[in-house]
């Protein structure tokens, strides 16, 4: 669907509408998104006539392209910027929505696959290797641009950009600033969207248009959320143990939490309960099986609650 718009000098452009999902699953303790064409876009189409809403439209596009029936879907951030989509004619707008799910087999049709969304973001999982990554790989170009500006207070403000969204210089990392990451990338040239040279990129899979972009704007809204209400509900199985409930929040958070303090704050806010039965599935001594509350899930889907992130000591 698209639209006229008249500038000032009587100049027309036509304006499309796009619609964008960033559907999210955990799988064996790996968060993973719905991707097509390999991994290189996230399902998407044009805002058409005979859809009946804007979200009627996305789950139309998303099920055609992969076959994943979608369940709980908001809309996430209206992408506009001029430059977004090159090669097109006009202007093209994308409205992008998250969606929660629990992963199942992908189309083949449109190159539908589910990708690790850390092999898009490898510095975003600071349980490991990505720790590591920021300090020894991205660091020094990044304080390398920051230095380049134009006069000295310029270069100040860079630096102080960098160690607060990359927690260098003893800031804390702060593991929701994934888009100011991801922008910063692109501002220094380090990442392919921003048609730099292929040797000073940083790790990680490109994505075509902004597609990375909004797949950050994505992960950042999710790990936010987690922390006041219990959407990760939507990831978990009907049961799971509570180190399962851990192990998929540090997959979405990608830091490791104090197990004890954990498992305090779940007791207190009285999330989950009991089901009476147990698995040996996890190698070793049997471990009880919990569900979330149902009454938790309505009351606090209008009141919030905290599904903690916990720092590791």
């Amino acid at each position: 669907m698209s639209l006229v718009q008249t500038r000032s000098d009587d100049v027309s452009v036509a304006v499309a509408a796009e619609l964008t999902a960033v559907i999210v699953a955990v799988t064996n303790g790996q968060p993973r998104v719905l991707t097509i064409d390999k991994g290189q876009a996230l399902p998407s189409g044009p805002f058409e006539a005979s859809h009946r809403s804007l979200q009627a439209g996305l789950r139309s596009w998303v099920e055609t392209q992969t076959r994943h029936p979608l369940g709980y879907v908001e809309q996430l951030y209206t992408f506009a910027d001029a430059d977004r989509k090159q090669g097109t004619l006009g202007r093209v707008v994308s409205v992008s929505y998250l969606g929660l799910t629990r992963e199942a087999p992908a189309a083949a049709g449109w190159g539908a696959e589910w990708q690790p969304w850390y092999r898009f973001f490898p510095w975003e999982d600071v349980r490991g290797a990505g720790a590591a990554l920021t300090g020894a790989v991205l660091a020094g170009p990044l304080r390398a641009w920051a230095e380049s500006a134009d006069g000295p207070g310029a270069a100040r403000a860079r630096l102080r950009r960098v160690a607060i969204n990359f927690g260098l210089d003893g800031q804390r990392w702060n593991e929701e600033l994934v888009l100011q990451r991801y922008e910063t990338l692109w501002e220094a040239g380090l990442v392919a969207e921003a048609g730099a040279a292929r040797a000073a990129l940083a790790p990680g899979e490109a994505m075509r248009h902004d597609h990375r972009r909004i797949l950050a704007t994505g992960i950042a809204r999710l790990r936010a959320k987690i922390k006041y209400r219990p959407v990760v509900f939507e990831l978990m199985p009907e049961t799971f143990t509570l180190l399962q409930l851990q192990r998929t929040v540090e997959a979405l958070g990608g830091r490791l939490l104090h197990k004890q303090n954990f498992r305090r704050l779940i007791d207190q806010q009285d999330l989950v309960e009991e089901t009476g039965e147990v698995t040996t599935e996890t190698g070793g001594r049997p471990a009880k099986l919990f569900r979330f509350r149902r009454e938790v899930l309505a009351e606090r889907q209008v009141a919030g609650t905290k599904l903690p992130l916990v720092r590791a000591v």
